[in-house]
């Protein structure tokens, strides 16, 4: 029997499964593991595509989002932006928010 190697980029079909799985590549703090997530995104959708929204080349695409990779953050934005979504930022747990100063 011939197995082959699983490929997440196989199962990111829709944009509720690629929000999950970068929300969860992100909670890991891992940046090794959450480039790697943004690259298998970017192969869910087409790296060729992805590269020419970006204006980046596909070998410079695969080399920063690879595991061993070490993606600029202009180059994360590019290609967040590409895959039409975008990056927030929200409390961590239960963390309260900083009191508000009242005008005087």
């Amino acid at each position: 029997m011939k197995t082959q190697a699983f490929d997440p980029a196989d199962y990111l079909n829709d944009e509720q499964g690629i929000v999950a799985y970068l929300s969860d590549a992100l909670e890991t703090n891992d940046p090794a593991f959450i480039a790697d997530a943004l690259g298998v995104v970017a192969r869910s959708r087409g790296m060729t595509r992805i590269a020419g929204d970006t204006g980046l080349s596909r070998e410079s695409l695969y080399r920063a989002l690879s595991p061993s990779g070490n993606p600029e953050l202009a180059t994360v934005l590019r290609v967040i932006q590409a895959l039409g979504l975008q990056l927030s930022v929200a409390p961590r747990g239960a963390i309260p928010a900083p009191p508000r100063s009242s005008p005087q």
